[in-house]
């Protein structure tokens, strides 16, 4: 719907309903502020809802240089300044969650209340077999690895699901849409440091959520976070993967919503 110039880059962004209060979503990697689209749906009558694609993904710019995920915070922050978004509620899920804890942590003004979805404080564990599907990416693009990246993002419930074949084959068409600039974007999550040490510092009111299926940020992730913020819920979604907000958006919506209302 509209596009703001934030580092350097054109960030696309959409903003819907005319709330007093606002939440931000904040997308993982490898796709776009559409994954969002059920939370939209819910919200957007109560309040202001913000969706935005980051640089390189979706229907933003990409990057001209590389980039890290130190650059992805400051593309969200000076999104939030320019856009005048601040004091808000502020959903990430996995690279969006990267990005709302360094937010949290960093501009405790900005940001009311976390949501943190299939998300890490940690460097990442995997870095030798994303660098490897990531050459592949460079080679040959996404389409040559969909195949493999499909139940990193996705638990078995959902893509064993022959009712939710449909579903299932139009995200693999959105993931097969990303072009082979992408790599940039995955070398900023795998290179990226651990802000675990920052956590105690976030005082708001936090919202950890994570699939019980989420084989790319195990829940033990969730809980390591979790522990170490002393003002946070963990809620554990039962049959979701990677992408819960896709997976149980029903699950995802109500447990939203109990969180807003008591933060």
């Amino acid at each position: 719907m509209a596009r703001v110039k934030v580092n350097g880059v054109e960030l696309y962004y959409e903003i819907h309903g005319e709330g007093k209060e606002t939440i931000v979503f904040s997308h993982g990697l490898l796709w776009s502020g559409r994954m969002f689209q059920s939370q939209v749906e819910l919200l957007k009558s109560t309040y202001r809802v913000v969706v935005y694609d980051h640089r390189g993904q979706g229907r933003s710019d990409e990057s001209p240089d590389t980039f890290t995920m130190e650059t992805n915070y400051e593309d969200a922050l000076a999104l939030i300044k320019t856009l005048d978004l601040g004091p808000c509620h502020f959903a990430g899920l996995s690279m969006g969650g990267f990005v709302a804890m360094r937010l949290a942590a960093r501009n405790p003004e900005l940001i009311k209340s976390l949501i943190l979805m299939e998300t890490s404080a940690d460097e990442e564990p995997n870095t030798f077999k994303y660098s490897l599907l990531n050459t592949m990416v460079k080679l040959m693009g996404v389409k040559a690895v969909s195949n493999k990246v499909m139940p990193i993002m996705f638990g078995s419930k959902f893509l064993e699901d022959p009712a939710r074949a449909k579903e299932k084959a139009y995200w693999q068409e959105q993931l097969e849409n990303n072009k082979k600039s992408i790599t940039k974007a995955v070398n900023a999550v795998i290179s990226r440091r651990s802000i675990y040490h920052e956590l105690p510092v976030i005082k708001c009111p936090v919202l950890i959520i994570v699939g019980d299926l989420d084989v790319a940020t195990v829940p033990e992730k969730s809980i390591r976070i979790h522990n170490q913020l002393t003002n946070s819920r963990l809620k554990v979604i039962e049959g979701a993967g990677h992408s819960s907000c896709i997976e149980e958006p029903e699950k995802i919506n109500q447990a939203i919503l109990e969180f807003l209302a008591n933060s």
